[in-house]
C-alpha cells in the first residue's frame, strides 16, 4: 500500500510539471545560446538600452563609476603567500586584469613594487578568448607552484592549469584540467586532489563534481585513480588539502543537500567518516582540533552545545570515533560568527553583534581555548584578509557607510594593529548620517535595517529610496562604503538602506533556518515589514520607494513586486531566480533544494507556488516597471529566468526593461567598463521611476 502511494505520488508529480512545462510557451528562451534566444536579448537590450541611456544623469554617472573602478586609490587586496603578497589588479590599462606580485616589505612600506606574472589581457588576446581570472591555489610551503584558474567569459567552469612563478609562464606539460566546474588541491609538488567533470555519469544532478581522484605528475586524469565518490542525487563532492606546520590532513566532503555533507578524512589509506552532525561545517584543523561551527543544538559526551556554536573536537580521537571537545565561542540572540581562519597560533574569529562586527583572537592552551578582542575600529563591518600559517600576522578591513574602506596588518599573539592603507573619501561624508531601526514582521520579529541620508533630511515622505535586501543562504548583509553609491545617489539626494532580513545568517543559523522551505514567505513578510515602516517613519513612500536585489535577491524583489505592487515604485532585478517551478532543472538549481524546496513533490510545490513570481504574474495589475538584468554566460543561475519573466511580462501588455551581458557570469560583469556601465544603468532607472535628478 505505501509503495503504490510513493508510486502514485511520483506520477501526480511528473503529470503536473509535465503539465506545466507544455502550457509554458517560452521554454525556448532557456536555449542559451540559440539563434532565437540571442536574438531575442538582442532586440531587447537595444530597446531598453535607448532608453536607459538617453537619462540625463546616465553619462556623468557612468563616468565618474568607471573613474572610481579604475582609480589607483584603490586598495591592493594582499594575499599572503610565503614572503610575496600576490594581487589581482584591474584598470584603465588592464581591462581583464593583471596578477601580480611584490614582497611583503614594500608592500607594508607603501611603495611596492609589482611584478606582473599573468597578464590576462595580454592571454587573452593570443588565445582570442575573454578569459576573466578566478583565483590560484599556491603549493605549499613555498609557494613555487600554482594553478590558475580561468572562465571563459566569467562564468563557475573554469580552466586550470600549472604555473610557475619565477618564469612567469604556464608549465609545459604541466598539469592542465578542462573547463569545468571542479577545484584542485596540492598534496605535494607531483600529485593533487582533482574534483572536476570526468567524463560520463561523473556529475551530480546539480551539475557538480562526484568523483576525486589522485592525479600523479606524468600521468593523464584518465589514470589517475578515484579515491572518493559520491552518488547522482548529491549536489557534490570534495577533495581539500589544510596544511599545518605539524602535519597535513586531507579532507573529503559529500554534499548530501546545500547545507548537509558527511565529512571524511584520509588516513593511512584509510577513507574514515567523521562523526559530528551532518549540517555543522568544518572551518579548519588547528594544532590537532577540528574546528566546529555548529548550525543545531549538539549534545555529545554529557555536553550541550546550542545552535551557532563554535567547538572544537580533538582530531586524533574524532577519527577513532570518540569525541573529546571544547567550546570556542557561544554567540548570542542577536550576534553570529562571519568567518574564522588562522595565524601560526591563533585562530581570528570575525563576529557580528545587533550586525556591527568585533574580532576576536584565541588560543589553544592546557586544552582550553583563550579568548581575546581585537582593539579594531568600532561601529563599522571588518572583513578578515589574508593570514599565514607561518606568523601571527594578518590582514583586515574595516568599512562602513561613510568611513572609506581602511586596510589593517594585525598581530594575533599581541592583539595589536597597525593602518597600512586608508582609500580616499570619493563623496562628502559630512552631510549625511547613518541610522539603524527596526521594522516588526508579520510574527512580531524585530527586523534591523539601516538607513544612510542627509542629516537635514526632511520626513516628508517624498524622498527617493534604494531599498537592498539579500535574505538567503546564511549570507550577511553588512554596511559597506560604496564610492559608486555615495557619488551616483545619495549625491543626488537618495536615501539608502540595507535591511537584515532573515534568511540571512546576521544572527546566526536560526536567522536562517527561519526562512527555509515552507517558511519562506517569511523573508518577504520582513521584506515588506521594513518598506513598511519606512513609508510609516516617512522617510519616504510607495511612490519613490525603489528596490534591487541580485540572484537570491533577485527573487526576494521579484517576489516584493509580484505580491505587494503598491510598496514599490521601481525594482531592480537582477541575475534573478523568478520560476521556482523549474530553477531546479537549470544549472545549479538542483543544488538549492535544501533553501527552497523540490518543486516536483507536490506538496513542496505547494508551499513554492504561492511565491514563485513567474507563477504569480497577473493581466491589469499596477506593476512597476521592472529593470531585469542577466548575463548569457550565467552557468550558475540561469539566464532563462529573467528571459522568460520579461517575455512573459511584455505579452501581458507590462512595459519592462531589460539587459543581458553577453559575459560576465553571475556577477553580471567582468571588466571594470562592464560593472560601471551596468550600475549606471540601474541608477540612471532609479532616479527616473523615484522623480529625482
Amino acid at each position: 500500500m505505501k509503495k503504490a502511494l510513493v508510486i502514485l505520488m511520483a506520477l501526480a508529480a511528473f503529470y503536473s510539471c509535465s503539465i506545466a512545462e507544455k502550457e509554458d510557451q517560452y521554454l525556448w528562451l532557456e536555449e542559451v545560446d540559440s539563434k532565437e534566444a540571442i536574438e531575442w536579448a538582442q532586440t531587447m537590450n537595444d530597446k531598453s538600452l535607448a532608453s536607459l541611456m538617453s537619462h540625463p544623469a546616465f553619462d556623468d554617472i557612468y563616468k565618474k563609476n568607471l573613474e572610481i573602478l579604475n582609480s589607483g586609490d584603490r586598495i591592493a587586496a594582499p594575499a599572503i603567500y610565503g614572503d610575496f603578497i600576490y594581487n589581482f589588479w584591474q584598470d584603465a590599462q588592464h581591462i581583464r586584469g593583471i596578477w601580480r606580485r611584490t614582497t611583503k616589505q614594500t608592500y607594508l612600506q607603501g611603495n611596492p613594487t609589482w611584478e606582473t606574472l599573468l597578464d590576462i589581457d595580454e592571454m587573452s588576446k593570443q588565445d582570442d578568448v575573454k578569459w576573466v581570472y578566478k583565483g590560484t591555489t599556491g603549493l605549499y610551503p613555498d609557494y613555487n607552484r600554482f594553478m590558475v584558474s580561468l572562465s571563459k567569459g566569467g562564468g563557475d567552469a573554469v580552466v586550470i592549469r600549472e604555473f610557475d612563478p619565477e618564469k612567469k609562464a604556464f608549465v609545459e606539460d604541466g598539469f592542465e584540467l578542462p573547463e569545468a566546474k571542479g577545484g584542485v588541491s596540492w598534496i605535494d609538488e607531483n600529485s593533487l586532489l582533482v574534483f572536476s567533470d570526468f567524463g560520463e555519469g561523473t556529475l551530480t544532478t546539480s551539475g557538480y563534481a562526484r568523483q576525486v581522484k589522485h592525479w600523479q605528475r606524468g600521468t593523464s586524469i584518465e589514470q589517475a585513480p578515484v579515491i572518493f565518490e559520491g552518488e547522482e542525487q548529491d549536489v557534490s563532492v570534495r577533495g581539500s588539502v589544510i596544511n599545518k606546520p605539524e602535519r597535513q590532513y586531507l579532507l573529503f566532503s559529500r554534499g548530501l543537500d546545500f547545507f548537509t555533507s558527511e565529512k571524511y578524512v584520509l588516513e593511512e589509506g584509510n577513507m574514515i567518516q567523521l562523526d559530528i552532525p551532518n549540517d555543522a561545517t568544518i572551518n579548519d584543523i588547528f594544532k590537532g582540533q577540528v574546528v566546529i561551527s555548529l548550525k543545531s543544538d549538539w549534545n555529545v559526551e554529557g555536553k550541550d552545545y546550542k545552535q551557532g556554536t563554535l567547538i572544537s573536537a580533538e582530531y586524533d580521537e574524532l577519527i577513532q570515533g570518540r569525541h573529546k571537545t571544547n567550546m570556542i565561542v557561544e554567540p548570542d540572540d542577536r550576534s553570529g560568527i562571519v568567518s574564522i581562519s588562522t595565524t601560526l597560533n591563533n585562530l581570528v574569529v570575525n563576529m557580528v553583534r545587533n550586525v556591527i562586527s568585533e574580532l576576536n583572537t584565541f588560543s589553544f592552551e592546557n586544552g582550553q581555548w583563550m579568548g581575546k578582542k581585537v582593539d579594531a575600529p568600532q561601529m563599522g563591518t571588518i572583513r578578515t584578509g589574508s593570514t599565514s600559517n607561518n606568523s601571527e600576522d594578518f590582514f583586515f578591513y574595516y568599512e562602513n557607510f561613510l568611513t572609506p574602506s581602511s586596510l589593517f596588518l594585525a598581530h594575533a599573539g599581541n592583539n595589536t594593529h597597525e593602518l597600512v592603507q586608508a582609500l580616499p573619501a570619493f563623496f562628502d561624508a559630512e552631510k549625511y548620517q547613518i541610522w539603524q531601526y527596526e521594522a516588526e514582521s508579520t510574527d512580531g520579529t524585530m527586523v534591523p535595517y539601516f538607513v544612510v541620508g542627509r542629516k537635514d533630511m526632511q520626513y516628508n515622505g517624498v524622498n527617493p529610496t534604494h531599498l537592498n535586501a539579500y535574505g538567503g543562504f546564511e549570507v550577511s548583509r553588512l554596511p559597506f562604503y560604496s564610492a559608486i553609491n555615495g557619488n551616483s545617489w545619495l549625491e543626488r539626494g537618495g536615501v539608502y538602506v540595507l535591511a537584515n532580513i532573515r534568511g540571512g545568517g546576521e544572527f546566526g543559523p536560526r536567522w536562517h533556518q527561519a526562512g527555509l522551505k515552507e517558511n519562506r514567505q517569511i523573508v518577504y513578510d520582513d521584506f515588506h515589514a521594513v518598506a513598511e515602516d519606512l513609508i510609516a517613519r516617512k522617510i519616504t513612500s510607495g511612490q519613490h520607494l525603489g528596490i534591487q536585489g541580485g540572484s537570491n535577491g533577485g527573487l526576494l524583489v521579484g517576489v516584493a513586486f509580484t505580491q505587494r505592487p503598491d510598496l514599490y515604485k521601481a525594482v531592480v532585478c537582477q541575475v534573478p531566480l523568478l520560476d521556482m517551478q523549474r530553477y531546479n532543472k537549470l544549472l545549479a538549481g538542483a543544488s538549492w533544494m535544501g533553501e527552497y524546496g523540490n518543486p516536483d513533490i507536490p506538496e513542496e510545490w505547494e508551499y513554492i507556488r504561492k511565491y514563485s513570481p513567474y507563477h504569480n504574474l497577473k493581466e491589469n495589475q499596477n506593476y512597476p516597471e521592472v529593470f531585469f538584468t542577466t548575463s548569457t554566460r550565467d552557468d550558475r543561475v540561469h539566464p532563462g529566468h529573467a528571459r522568460k519573466m520579461v517575455a512573459k511580462m511584455t505579452d501581458m501588455g507590462y512595459n519592462v526593461f531589460y539587459f543581458e551581458n553577453m559575459e560576465g557570469g553571475h556577477a553580471g560583469a567582468s571588466t571594470n567598463e562592464q560593472r560601471a556601465k551596468t550600475s549606471a544603468l540601474g541608477t540612471a532607472y532609479l532616479l527616473g521611476k523615484l522623480n529625482t535628478l
